[in-house]
């Protein structure tokens, strides 16, 4: 009965519980039917997947700075603005160095019936303007332009009366010079006015350059000198009024324009190179050493003859020295023999053809480094065959000289031996040395050559067309004026390049971004200007030497800077170029990375809006 029990209480509880599971069953059939797993989804989604594609891109987000700089291009910082402003100031203006000029009267009486005082400022105007005339208004880059001023001083016994121009410093003394001591012997004359001149101690300094013309009043023939120093003088019957476009004719285009017309040479056809260094190559050559063979003493006679000269040039130019003998040098022209003449005739027509550069080794030098300038000086020795050689000029003359220049090349003497058979037929001829005395003649040639090189005559012989009667000559082969003419237009002419230089650098680095720019040009950009400024203070001073050395040194700094090897080896290395280098290793797997993380934030994004759906739909429903 007890088993019987148990088993009907059993059947009952099943009976029981089948309607509880039917209810269970049919909850989850409609909750089943309510979710959609297109937009719902009952689990958070994880993030193991977007951490890792955001893990991807970040790494590579962070090594672009990396990349960057791998490929970063040094700059150093350049003044282009102080650059530009140098730049305007010499295309606004031309640059006139000042000048300083004095007239000295001696021997001329003061009517007691004037002032004095006004006689002599009307004077000083009258100099002036006649100088405005000759000069006009084509002023040349380096002269003294309008930039001038003139001092009268009117002595006559013991009286000494001057204008007020510009105070007395560095101006003559009255009463230095007694004008009976000047006598007819121009060289002594010379150098007692240039002692009573510079006796004033700090004249040839700061600013202290004065030009003078001394008009002394005598009974005799006018006549003018201009001597070696800073002055000149007028002595003869003249009077004040005369006297005044004779001043003028000295002032300008003597001590203004270096005794030329148009001035000097312009500065693209100056001999000197663009470091400011000048090679002086001799060369002797034995057109065919079966004939004679010659040699010189070069190094003694230099000294002599060659070492006055450099130390005259050495504010214009850093000059060195260098010789040598070459042998079988014939020359590329023909000559051809006049009986007239019993020589051998070349003429100017033949010049070009004359250097033969297939024969005449002359370009060896080791001292003519960077940008150096070299210019030859040949002592070119004819054969048997064709001596005496004598060039013969358009007029038909014979040149007394015997000598002629190649512009920017240098220049070339032919020398003929006093005898014109050979030695003989032996396989050694006799070894001859220039005399000195042919060597000083050949050296005064040489040093007429380069003052043509330089823009001036060759030599101080000029007096048909210039109104002066006699110059002298120095023997450093340049006057002190010629040299301040010199000074002038080559300091002009170094800053006219360095301005020109620095602002094609400047151009050019602004429109390069990727141009390595190292501290070294940097450095050569800063001083080239320091330099120029300075040139340009010493200038308006009129300090000539000291300016001349600062434009020489702003002009090599800034070649040097703009011909840098960093420059030239790199100097289109463009964005363009980078990014063409760069691309075929980076973009491939960046633009994967990219759009895969992209995508999965997407998903993500999907994921999470299902489950917030369905989080949405049970909160409802409950």
């Amino acid at each position: 009965m007890a088993e019987s029990s148990e088993t009907l209480e059993s059947k009952e509880s099943l009976i029981s519980k089948e309607p509880e599971s039917n209810t269970i069953a049919s909850e989850m059939s409609e909750k089943e039917d309510e979710f959609d797993p297109k937009t719902m989804r009952k689990t958070k989604p994880g993030i193991k997947r977007l951490t890792l594609i955001v893990a991807v891109l970040f790494s590579f987000i962070a090594g672009l700075p990396f990349l960057l700089k791998s490929i970063e291009i040094y700059r150093s910082p350049l003044p282009f603005r102080e650059i530009d402003t140098l730049t305007k100031s010499f295309e606004s203006s031309t640059l006139n160095i000042p000048c300083r000029f004095q007239v000295v009267y001696l021997g001329f009486s003061l009517q007691e019936s004037e002032d004095h005082q006004s006689y002599v400022e009307k004077q000083g105007f009258m100099i002036s303007d006649q100088m405005r005339k000759l000069i006009g208004n084509d002023t040349v880059c380096g002269g003294c332009g309008n930039n001038y001023t003139v001092s009268v001083t009117m002595e006559s016994g013991a009286d000494c009366v001057r204008n007020s121009n510009f105070g007395t410093a560095c101006l003559w003394q009255c009463g230095s010079v007694d004008s009976s001591r000047l006598k007819d012997d121009d060289e002594a004359s010379d150098e007692l006015l240039n002692s009573a001149l510079h006796g004033v101690d700090g004249c040839s300094d700061l600013g202290g350059k004065v030009y003078t013309v001394m008009v002394i009043n005598k009974d005799e023939e006018t006549r003018t000198v201009v001597g070696k120093h800073r002055h000149a003088w007028i002595a003869g019957k003249v009077t004040e009024m005369d006297a005044v476009p004779m001043i003028a004719n000295v002032f300008v285009k003597f001590f203004m324009n270096g005794g030329k017309e148009g001035g000097l040479v312009q500065g693209e056809f100056m001999p000197v190179g663009a470091d400011g260094k000048v090679v002086l190559s001799f060369s002797l050559l034995n057109a065919d050493p079966q004939d004679w063979i010659y040699d010189w003493d070069f190094k003694k006679l230099s000294t002599i003859f060659v070492a006055p000269v450099v130390e005259a040039l050495e504010a214009v130019a850093n000059i060195s020295i260098e010789s040598q003998v070459l042998y079988h040098t014939p020359k590329s022209s023909f000559s051809f023999w006049d009986e007239k003449l019993s020589s051998f005739v070349f003429s100017t027509k033949d010049l070009p053809f004359f250097v033969n550069s297939n024969e005449w080794h002359l370009d060896t030098s080791i001292a003519a480094g960077g940008r150096s300038k070299i210019l030859h000086f040949v002592v070119y020795i004819p054969s048997a065959g064709e001596c005496p050689l004598v060039l013969q000029l358009p007029n038909e003359k014979i040149s007394m000289t015997n000598g002629f220049i190649s512009p920017m090349w240098g220049g070339v003497i032919v020398w003929n031996p006093s005898n014109c058979l050979r030695d003989s037929n032996s396989r050694h001829p006799v070894r001859h040395t220039l005399s000195p005395q042919d060597l000083q003649k050949v050296f005064e040639v040489f040093i007429g050559q380069l003052r043509q090189l330089f823009g001036l005559h060759s030599d101080n012989h000029f007096t048909a067309p210039s109104g002066v009667s006699s110059f002298l000559t120095s023997e450093r082969g340049f006057a002190e004026w010629e040299l301040d003419a010199l000074s002038r237009y080559y300091t002009c002419s170094n800053l006219i390049s360095c301005v020109t230089t620095l602002g094609s650098l400047s151009k050019l680095v602004q429109s390069l971004p990727r141009m390595i720019i190292k501290d070294e040009i940097g450095k050569q950009v800063k001083v080239s200007l320091e330099a120029a400024r300075l040139a340009q203070y010493n200038a308006s001073l009129g300090v000539y030497d000291s300016s001349t050395v600062s434009s020489r040194q702003a002009r090599a700094l800034a070649e040097d800077a703009f011909f840098h090897p960093s420059i030239m080896s790199i100097s289109y290395y463009s964005f363009e170029h980078c990014f063409a280098i760069y691309t075929p290793f980076f973009l491939p797997v960046s633009l994967h990375i990219l759009f895969a993380a992209i995508k999965e934030v997407k998903r993500y994004k999907q994921e999470r809006t299902k489950y917030f759906a369905w989080k949405a739909k049970v909160k409802l429903k409950s």
